[in-house]
């Protein structure tokens, strides 16, 4: 079998659809199903760079993932996304779903334009749609009546979690299938023993929380002497944001984009991860992430890290409240045999729920099903 993974952003900016696709990839070439990835990129230059701000990945994607065109910043969900909307686009996407012959696509964030909509006009497969935001979700009152009417193409619907069925369930009504988010586990941890090092992961948009957690660290690292390394936020973008709100600290390590295997190595040797978001949260990736390396969590008590947490995996904070978060953050990074206790709780919680292994077969079910009609109905 055969299938085309699509997807509307740009391989060269991280975000957690991104992080998706690639480990959906990896899992179901696994089970012996070929891929490709359809998804933009920005080649490095200075016209990407006059484009783009932040830094990213500009190096050359791998084999299996087909780049279609360069991206463009648009404000969408409290967030900035790098969507491909170039109108080329469009043709290379007829042109790769007739060359490479896919025996199903399964498209991410189907109503975002204009790599996932063409997607919808020219195939002639079966198709899977995953949902990934949650929140208001605003910009789909108007997108509907231009193009809301492709998503009858869809032949199965799939959310990340209750919170993105629900929001796509006010302009798209039908069934859904909840397929969380997967994640990796790596092979080898350590629950314990870990030096006084706290991460952050996430971009520099306001829902992430991340100027709650700065105006937290001068009170936290007073209490804990512990190193806060930021990973995802870009490096300008965050220095700018203390200089705004005047926290002057020589603890905060500001990493910027990492690959995925140091991203693994800082998450499995920290205390606790920080997730300090605000709200428009559909699933938690990065308390997942932490979970597989052992890692406990403080959140903001927000739904969509609420369906993710358990009370043996972490603490929940109420959002936006600063002391609240400090006096969590501090006390837990104080409590050796309670973190350890939490990270192997948050483990098992992984590998139980949000294996990619797991994830993957079932996946592969769907789409054999699918597959299967489509050529019994030939």
């Amino acid at each position: 079998m055969k299938v085309g993974i699509v997807v509307p952003f740009s391989w060269s900016y991280w975000g957690g659809v991104n992080e998706h696709a690639f480990h959906q990839a990896r899992a179901l070439e696994k089970l012996g199903i070929e891929t490709r990835t359809i998804i933009g990129h920005d080649p490095p230059g200075r016209f990407t760079s006059v484009l783009h701000p932040r830094a990213g990945r500009h190096d050359r994607p791998p084999a299996d993932v087909i780049p279609i065109g360069r991206s463009v910043i648009v404000p969408a969900n409290s967030s900035l996304s790098n969507i491909v909307l170039s109108p080329s686009a469009i043709v290379r996407v007829r042109r790769l779903l007739r060359s490479e012959q896919f025996d199903l696509i399964h498209l991410h964030e189907p109503m975002t334009p204009a790599t996932c909509v063409a997607s919808l006009v020219w195939a002639r497969c079966p198709i899977v749609a995953t949902h990934h935001a949650a929140g208001a979700l605003g910009w789909l009152g108007p997108a509907m009546p231009m193009w809301g009417f492709l998503m009858s193409r869809i032949d199965y619907r799939i959310a990340v979690s209750e919170q993105a069925m629900l929001s796509a369930q006010r302009y798209i009504p039908g069934d859904y299938d909840i397929i969380p988010n997967g994640v990796q586990i790596p092979a080898a941890y350590d629950a314990g023993g870990r030096g006084p090092r706290i991460v952050f992961i996430g971009r520099h948009d306001p829902r992430k929380g991340l100027e709650v957690l700065l105006r937290a660290w001068p009170e936290i690292h007073r209490r804990t002497g512990a190193r806060l390394r930021v990973i995802g936020a870009d490096p300008l973008a965050v220095g700018l944001l203390l200089a705004r709100i005047r926290v002057h600290e020589p603890s905060i390590d500001v990493l910027g984009f990492v690959s995925e295997e140091e991203l693994t190595a800082e998450v499995a040797t920290a205390q606790l991860l920080v997730a300090p978001s605000l709200g428009q949260e559909s699933f938690g990736m990065v308390l997942t992430r932490a979970f597989a390396s052992a890692t406990p969590v403080v959140a903001s008590d927000i739904p969509g890290y609420r369906a993710v947490m358990t009370d043996e995996t972490g603490v929940l904070v109420p959002p936006g409240d600063v002391a609240a978060l400090a006096a969590a953050v501090s006390a837990l990074s104080a409590d050796e045999p309670r973190r350890r206790a939490l990270g192997e709780a948050a483990r098992r919680l992984a590998i139980e729920r949000y294996s990619w292994d797991d994830i993957g077969r079932r996946l592969a079910t769907v789409y054999e099903g699918l597959v299967a009609a489509a050529r019994a109905a030939a």
